[in-house]
Protein backbone atom coordinates (compact mmCIF):
# COMPACT_ATOMS: atom_id res chain seq x y z
CA UNK A 1 0.00 0.00 0.00
CA UNK A 2 1.32 3.80 -0.80
CA UNK A 3 2.02 6.35 1.99
CA UNK A 4 1.15 9.56 0.84
CA UNK A 5 2.54 10.78 3.96
CA UNK A 6 5.91 10.30 1.91
CA UNK A 7 4.86 13.07 -0.69
CA UNK A 8 7.46 16.31 -0.41
CA UNK A 9 4.65 18.01 1.21
CA UNK A 10 5.17 16.19 3.89
CA UNK A 11 8.99 16.76 4.63
CA UNK A 12 10.25 15.66 7.48
CA UNK A 13 7.68 12.43 7.74
CA UNK A 14 8.26 9.42 6.27
CA UNK A 15 7.29 5.78 7.23
CA UNK A 16 9.06 2.64 6.22
CA UNK A 17 7.60 -0.71 4.51
CA UNK A 18 7.07 -2.99 6.60
CA UNK A 19 9.11 -6.42 7.39
CA UNK A 20 7.00 -9.23 5.57
CA UNK A 21 4.58 -11.13 7.70
CA UNK A 22 5.79 -15.16 8.21
CA UNK A 23 2.88 -17.20 7.25
CA UNK A 24 0.45 -18.07 9.85
CA UNK A 25 0.63 -21.66 9.31
CA UNK A 26 4.55 -23.62 10.07
CA UNK A 27 6.02 -24.67 6.52
CA UNK A 28 7.82 -27.12 8.37
CA UNK A 29 4.10 -28.46 9.46
CA UNK A 30 3.42 -31.74 7.53
CA UNK A 31 -0.33 -33.53 7.80
CA UNK A 32 0.29 -36.59 9.50
CA UNK A 33 -1.26 -39.33 6.80
CA UNK A 34 -3.77 -41.36 8.35
CA UNK A 35 -2.52 -44.93 9.14
CA UNK A 36 -3.80 -48.14 6.78
CA UNK A 37 -6.32 -49.74 7.72
CA UNK A 38 -5.76 -53.46 6.99
CA UNK A 39 -7.47 -56.25 6.16
CA UNK A 40 -8.09 -59.14 9.37
CA UNK A 41 -5.98 -61.24 8.02
CA UNK A 42 -2.74 -58.90 7.15
CA UNK A 43 -2.59 -57.50 10.83
CA UNK A 44 -2.92 -61.72 12.26
CA UNK A 45 -0.37 -61.82 10.01
CA UNK A 46 2.06 -59.14 10.96
CA UNK A 47 1.00 -60.19 14.75
CA UNK A 48 2.10 -63.86 14.45
CA UNK A 49 5.46 -62.32 12.60
CA UNK A 50 6.10 -60.72 15.91
CA UNK A 51 5.65 -57.22 14.30
CA UNK A 52 5.58 -54.19 17.31
CA UNK A 53 4.00 -51.99 14.70
CA UNK A 54 1.22 -54.16 13.36
CA UNK A 55 0.33 -54.99 16.69
CA UNK A 56 -0.42 -51.45 17.87
CA UNK A 57 -2.22 -50.88 15.26
CA UNK A 58 -4.08 -54.35 15.83
CA UNK A 59 -4.23 -53.06 19.93
CA UNK A 60 -5.73 -49.44 18.64
CA UNK A 61 -8.73 -51.31 16.88
CA UNK A 62 -9.15 -53.27 20.11
CA UNK A 63 -9.97 -49.91 22.15
CA UNK A 64 -11.73 -47.89 19.61
CA UNK A 65 -15.24 -47.17 19.75
CA UNK A 66 -15.66 -47.21 16.05
CA UNK A 67 -17.86 -49.71 15.10
CA UNK A 68 -15.91 -50.21 11.93
CA UNK A 69 -12.66 -50.95 13.84
CA UNK A 70 -14.22 -53.04 16.43
CA UNK A 71 -15.47 -55.08 13.72
CA UNK A 72 -12.49 -55.71 12.33
CA UNK A 73 -10.70 -56.11 16.06
CA UNK A 74 -13.10 -58.70 17.39
CA UNK A 75 -12.10 -60.67 13.78
CA UNK A 76 -8.29 -60.58 14.28
CA UNK A 77 -9.02 -61.58 17.91
CA UNK A 78 -11.05 -64.64 16.95
CA UNK A 79 -8.24 -65.80 14.46
CA UNK A 80 -5.13 -65.51 17.16
CA UNK A 81 -7.12 -67.00 19.80
CA UNK A 82 -5.55 -70.72 18.81
CA UNK A 83 -2.05 -68.82 19.08
CA UNK A 84 -2.86 -67.66 22.96
CA UNK A 85 -2.82 -68.86 26.26
CA UNK A 86 0.53 -70.17 26.41
CA UNK A 87 2.17 -67.06 28.78
CA UNK A 88 2.57 -66.44 31.95
CA UNK A 89 -0.07 -63.90 33.42
CA UNK A 90 0.86 -61.87 36.58
CA UNK A 91 -1.28 -58.73 38.03
CA UNK A 92 1.07 -56.19 39.89
CA UNK A 93 -0.66 -53.93 42.03
CA UNK A 94 0.00 -51.86 44.90
CA UNK A 95 -0.54 -48.25 46.88
CA UNK A 96 0.49 -45.36 45.22
CA UNK A 97 3.87 -44.82 45.68
CA UNK A 98 4.93 -48.03 46.29
CA UNK A 99 7.25 -48.19 43.73
CA UNK A 100 5.56 -49.84 40.99
CA UNK A 101 6.70 -48.88 37.86
CA UNK A 102 10.21 -48.95 39.05
CA UNK A 103 9.90 -52.36 40.02
CA UNK A 104 8.31 -53.91 37.01
CA UNK A 105 11.34 -51.84 35.32
CA UNK A 106 13.82 -54.27 37.38
CA UNK A 107 11.24 -57.41 36.95
CA UNK A 108 10.88 -57.13 33.18
CA UNK A 109 14.89 -56.91 32.81
CA UNK A 110 15.44 -60.07 35.24
CA UNK A 111 12.58 -61.79 33.48
CA UNK A 112 13.75 -61.02 29.93
CA UNK A 113 17.36 -62.74 30.89
CA UNK A 114 16.08 -65.66 31.40
CA UNK A 115 15.03 -65.54 27.70
CA UNK A 116 11.81 -65.01 25.83
CA UNK A 117 9.48 -61.64 25.74
CA UNK A 118 7.71 -59.30 27.95
CA UNK A 119 4.59 -57.28 27.72
CA UNK A 120 3.43 -54.94 30.09
CA UNK A 121 -0.06 -53.83 30.38
CA UNK A 122 -1.40 -50.81 32.25
CA UNK A 123 -5.21 -50.91 33.61
CA UNK A 124 -6.24 -47.05 35.20
CA UNK A 125 -10.30 -46.98 35.55
CA UNK A 126 -9.21 -42.63 36.67
CA UNK A 127 -8.03 -42.29 33.23
CA UNK A 128 -11.51 -41.10 32.10
CA UNK A 129 -10.95 -38.15 34.29
CA UNK A 130 -6.92 -37.70 33.85
CA UNK A 131 -7.14 -38.20 30.37
CA UNK A 132 -4.48 -40.68 30.36
CA UNK A 133 -2.01 -39.04 32.60
CA UNK A 134 -0.77 -43.12 33.25
CA UNK A 135 1.09 -42.48 29.94
CA UNK A 136 3.35 -40.90 32.51
CA UNK A 137 4.48 -44.69 33.55
CA UNK A 138 5.98 -45.98 30.73
CA UNK A 139 8.99 -42.73 31.27
CA UNK A 140 9.62 -44.23 34.34
CA UNK A 141 10.13 -48.01 32.94
CA UNK A 142 13.20 -46.14 31.31
CA UNK A 143 15.14 -49.64 31.11
CA UNK A 144 12.62 -51.50 30.12
CA UNK A 145 10.89 -49.54 27.15
CA UNK A 146 14.33 -49.67 25.40
CA UNK A 147 14.61 -53.37 25.14
CA UNK A 148 13.44 -54.57 22.09
CA UNK A 149 12.01 -57.66 23.38
CA UNK A 150 9.42 -55.43 25.92
CA UNK A 151 6.20 -54.18 24.31
CA UNK A 152 4.23 -52.00 27.06
CA UNK A 153 1.05 -50.61 26.26
CA UNK A 154 -1.14 -48.13 28.96
CA UNK A 155 -4.72 -48.52 28.48
CA UNK A 156 -7.26 -45.41 27.67
CA UNK A 157 -10.48 -44.80 29.70
CA UNK A 158 -13.33 -46.68 27.89
CA UNK A 159 -16.24 -45.31 29.65
CA UNK A 160 -16.29 -47.56 32.41
CA UNK A 161 -13.74 -49.89 34.67
CA UNK A 162 -15.74 -53.01 32.81
CA UNK A 163 -14.57 -51.55 29.08
CA UNK A 164 -10.97 -50.69 30.01
CA UNK A 165 -10.26 -54.60 31.41
CA UNK A 166 -12.25 -56.27 28.57
CA UNK A 167 -9.95 -54.47 25.73
CA UNK A 168 -6.62 -55.25 28.02
CA UNK A 169 -8.14 -58.54 28.49
CA UNK A 170 -8.42 -58.87 24.35
CA UNK A 171 -5.26 -57.06 24.07
CA UNK A 172 -3.76 -60.07 26.64
CA UNK A 173 -4.53 -62.40 23.49
CA UNK A 174 -2.99 -60.15 20.65
CA UNK A 175 0.32 -60.44 22.66
CA UNK A 176 0.57 -63.81 23.63
CA UNK A 177 -0.25 -64.54 19.54
CA UNK A 178 2.54 -62.03 18.98
CA UNK A 179 4.93 -64.53 20.84
CA UNK A 180 4.96 -62.42 24.35
CA UNK A 181 5.43 -65.69 27.07
CA UNK A 182 5.61 -63.12 29.67
CA UNK A 183 2.18 -60.58 30.52
CA UNK A 184 2.24 -58.02 33.01
CA UNK A 185 -0.68 -56.38 33.47
CA UNK A 186 -0.63 -53.51 36.05
CA UNK A 187 -3.59 -51.71 38.37
CA UNK A 188 -2.71 -48.01 39.48
CA UNK A 189 -5.25 -47.43 41.81
CA UNK A 190 -6.14 -50.01 44.50
CA UNK A 191 -9.92 -50.90 44.66
CA UNK A 192 -12.21 -51.87 42.11
CA UNK A 193 -9.46 -52.29 39.05
CA UNK A 194 -7.57 -54.89 41.36
CA UNK A 195 -10.77 -57.05 41.07
CA UNK A 196 -10.55 -56.83 37.45
CA UNK A 197 -7.06 -57.43 36.69
CA UNK A 198 -7.53 -60.50 39.37
CA UNK A 199 -9.78 -62.13 36.76
CA UNK A 200 -7.20 -62.00 33.86
CA UNK A 201 -4.06 -63.16 35.35
CA UNK A 202 -2.51 -66.02 36.65
CA UNK A 203 -0.26 -65.14 39.96
CA UNK A 204 -1.31 -61.13 41.86
CA UNK A 205 1.06 -59.37 43.37
CA UNK A 206 0.56 -56.95 45.73
CA UNK A 207 4.07 -54.26 46.19
CA UNK A 208 3.81 -52.94 49.51
CA UNK A 209 5.47 -50.13 51.59
CA UNK A 210 7.25 -49.72 55.02
CA UNK A 211 7.81 -46.92 57.30
CA UNK A 212 4.61 -45.36 56.81
CA UNK A 213 3.21 -45.73 59.69
CA UNK A 214 0.29 -48.88 60.34
CA UNK A 215 1.26 -50.94 57.87
CA UNK A 216 -1.99 -52.95 57.41
CA UNK A 217 -3.96 -49.69 57.24
CA UNK A 218 -5.42 -49.12 53.65
CA UNK A 219 -5.16 -52.25 52.66
CA UNK A 220 -8.64 -53.34 52.07
CA UNK A 221 -8.81 -57.42 53.12
CA UNK A 222 -10.28 -58.19 49.59
CA UNK A 223 -6.92 -57.25 47.80
CA UNK A 224 -4.54 -59.02 50.61
CA UNK A 225 -6.94 -62.22 50.49
CA UNK A 226 -6.54 -62.07 45.87
CA UNK A 227 -3.01 -61.76 46.56
CA UNK A 228 -0.51 -65.21 45.83
CA UNK A 229 2.43 -63.12 47.04
CA UNK A 230 2.85 -59.57 49.12
CA UNK A 231 6.22 -58.13 48.79
CA UNK A 232 7.93 -55.08 50.84
CA UNK A 233 9.66 -52.49 48.35
CA UNK A 234 12.91 -50.45 49.39
CA UNK A 235 14.11 -52.90 51.75
CA UNK A 236 17.70 -50.90 52.02
CA UNK A 237 19.51 -48.86 54.27
CA UNK A 238 17.67 -46.76 57.47
CA UNK A 239 14.21 -48.77 55.95
CA UNK A 240 15.23 -52.46 55.92
CA UNK A 241 14.75 -52.98 59.94
CA UNK A 242 11.07 -51.59 59.60
CA UNK A 243 10.70 -53.69 56.20
CA UNK A 244 11.53 -56.69 58.34
CA UNK A 245 8.93 -55.42 60.31
CA UNK A 246 6.05 -54.94 58.06
CA UNK A 247 7.25 -58.37 56.62
CA UNK A 248 5.97 -60.19 60.18
CA UNK A 249 2.93 -58.02 60.28
CA UNK A 250 2.11 -59.27 56.75
CA UNK A 251 2.99 -62.39 57.30
CA UNK A 252 0.55 -62.60 60.85
CA UNK A 253 -2.23 -60.97 59.33
CA UNK A 254 -2.16 -63.91 56.57
CA UNK A 255 -2.53 -66.53 58.96
CA UNK A 256 -6.08 -65.08 60.09
CA UNK A 257 -7.63 -65.40 56.31
CA UNK A 258 -8.54 -69.19 54.69
CA UNK A 259 -6.51 -70.50 52.56
CA UNK A 260 -7.04 -69.54 48.90
CA UNK A 261 -8.97 -72.12 46.29
CA UNK A 262 -5.49 -72.78 44.55
CA UNK A 263 -3.99 -74.82 47.92
CA UNK A 264 -1.14 -72.52 47.92
CA UNK A 265 -0.25 -70.31 51.12
CA UNK A 266 0.60 -66.54 50.15
CA UNK A 267 4.54 -65.55 50.69
CA UNK A 268 5.47 -62.43 51.85
CA UNK A 269 9.44 -61.33 51.02
CA UNK A 270 10.98 -58.01 51.00
CA UNK A 271 13.46 -56.40 48.46
CA UNK A 272 14.56 -52.67 46.79
CA UNK A 273 13.64 -51.81 43.07
CA UNK A 274 15.48 -48.92 43.18
CA UNK A 275 18.85 -50.90 44.11
CA UNK A 276 17.62 -54.33 42.52
CA UNK A 277 18.30 -56.11 45.71
CA UNK A 278 16.29 -59.65 46.22
CA UNK A 279 14.70 -59.34 42.71
CA UNK A 280 15.78 -63.31 42.12
CA UNK A 281 13.75 -64.26 45.21
CA UNK A 282 10.92 -62.61 44.53
CA UNK A 283 11.03 -64.57 40.95
CA UNK A 284 11.68 -67.78 42.88
CA UNK A 285 8.58 -67.45 44.93
CA UNK A 286 6.85 -66.56 41.62
CA UNK A 287 8.32 -70.25 39.68
CA UNK A 288 7.28 -72.20 43.07
CA UNK A 289 3.24 -70.72 42.42
CA UNK A 290 3.55 -72.06 39.38
CA UNK A 291 4.84 -75.24 39.49
CA UNK A 292 2.90 -75.77 42.61
CA UNK A 293 -0.83 -74.80 40.90
CA UNK A 294 0.36 -76.19 37.34
CA UNK A 295 0.82 -80.04 39.38
CA UNK A 296 -2.33 -79.98 41.09
CA UNK A 297 -4.11 -78.72 37.91
CA UNK A 298 -5.55 -75.35 39.81
CA UNK A 299 -3.55 -73.39 36.78
CA UNK A 300 -6.01 -74.62 34.29
CA UNK A 301 -9.19 -75.06 35.91
CA UNK A 302 -8.58 -71.24 36.71
CA UNK A 303 -7.98 -70.32 33.01
CA UNK A 304 -10.92 -72.13 32.45
CA UNK A 305 -12.93 -70.31 35.24
CA UNK A 306 -11.64 -67.13 33.77
CA UNK A 307 -12.47 -67.51 30.43
CA UNK A 308 -16.66 -68.17 31.48
CA UNK A 309 -16.36 -65.21 33.26
CA UNK A 310 -15.02 -62.74 30.56
CA UNK A 311 -17.80 -63.92 28.26
CA UNK A 312 -20.64 -62.98 30.83
CA UNK A 313 -18.73 -59.87 30.91
CA UNK A 314 -18.94 -59.15 27.65
CA UNK A 315 -22.48 -60.17 27.06
CA UNK A 316 -22.99 -57.76 30.50
CA UNK A 317 -20.95 -54.51 28.38
CA UNK A 318 -23.05 -55.33 25.21
CA UNK A 319 -26.17 -54.93 26.85
CA UNK A 320 -25.43 -52.18 28.65
CA UNK A 321 -23.73 -50.03 25.89
CA UNK A 322 -27.07 -51.04 23.71
CA UNK A 323 -29.05 -50.02 26.09
CA UNK A 324 -28.11 -46.60 27.34
CA UNK A 325 -26.81 -45.57 23.32
CA UNK A 326 -30.80 -46.21 22.51
CA UNK A 327 -32.07 -42.95 20.96
CA UNK A 328 -35.73 -43.80 22.62
CA UNK A 329 -34.62 -44.85 25.50
CA UNK A 330 -32.06 -41.88 26.13
CA UNK A 331 -34.95 -39.41 26.12
CA UNK A 332 -37.23 -41.76 27.96
CA UNK A 333 -34.62 -41.72 30.76
CA UNK A 334 -34.24 -37.82 30.62
CA UNK A 335 -38.17 -37.59 31.05
CA UNK A 336 -38.13 -40.39 33.99
CA UNK A 337 -35.54 -38.62 35.84
CA UNK A 338 -37.12 -35.35 35.84
CA UNK A 339 -40.11 -36.95 37.46
CA UNK A 340 -37.87 -38.71 40.01
CA UNK A 341 -36.31 -35.44 40.79
CA UNK A 342 -39.88 -33.79 41.52
CA UNK A 343 -41.14 -36.78 43.27
CA UNK A 344 -43.73 -37.38 40.77
CA UNK A 345 -42.73 -41.08 40.44
CA UNK A 346 -40.54 -43.64 42.61
CA UNK A 347 -36.91 -44.07 41.51
CA UNK A 348 -37.98 -48.34 41.32
CA UNK A 349 -41.31 -47.24 39.02
CA UNK A 350 -39.54 -45.18 36.75
CA UNK A 351 -36.96 -47.43 36.26
CA UNK A 352 -39.32 -50.62 35.63
CA UNK A 353 -41.18 -48.43 33.20
CA UNK A 354 -37.75 -47.56 31.05
CA UNK A 355 -36.74 -51.46 30.92
CA UNK A 356 -40.46 -52.39 30.02
CA UNK A 357 -39.84 -49.73 26.87
CA UNK A 358 -36.90 -51.09 26.74
CA UNK A 359 -37.95 -54.98 25.73
CA UNK A 360 -40.90 -53.53 23.70
CA UNK A 361 -38.50 -51.70 21.52
CA UNK A 362 -36.05 -55.18 21.41
CA UNK A 363 -39.02 -57.44 20.35
CA UNK A 364 -39.08 -58.31 16.77
CA UNK A 365 -35.44 -56.45 16.34
CA UNK A 366 -33.18 -59.04 14.42
CA UNK A 367 -29.84 -59.21 16.09
CA UNK A 368 -26.71 -58.00 14.06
Amino acid sequence: MEHPENEDKFAGLAVNKGIAQPPAVNPYFHRKKQRQLYSAGEYVEGILKGDISILSQAVTLVESQVPEHQEIAQEVIEKCLPYSGNSLRIGITGVPGAGKSTSIDVFGLHVLKRGGKLAVLAIDPSSERSKGSILGDKTRMEKLSLNPKAFIRPSPAAGSLGGVARKTRETIVLCEAAGYNNIFVETVGVGQSETAVHSMVDFFLLIQLAGTGDELQGIKRGIMEMADGIIINKADGDNLDRAKLAQTEFRNALHLFPLPPSGWSPEVLTYSGYYELGIAEVWEMIDRYFDFVKKSGYFYEKRREQEEYWMYETINDHLKSNFYNNPEIEQLLDVKQKMVLNSQQSSFTAAHEVLLRYFELMQGKSPK
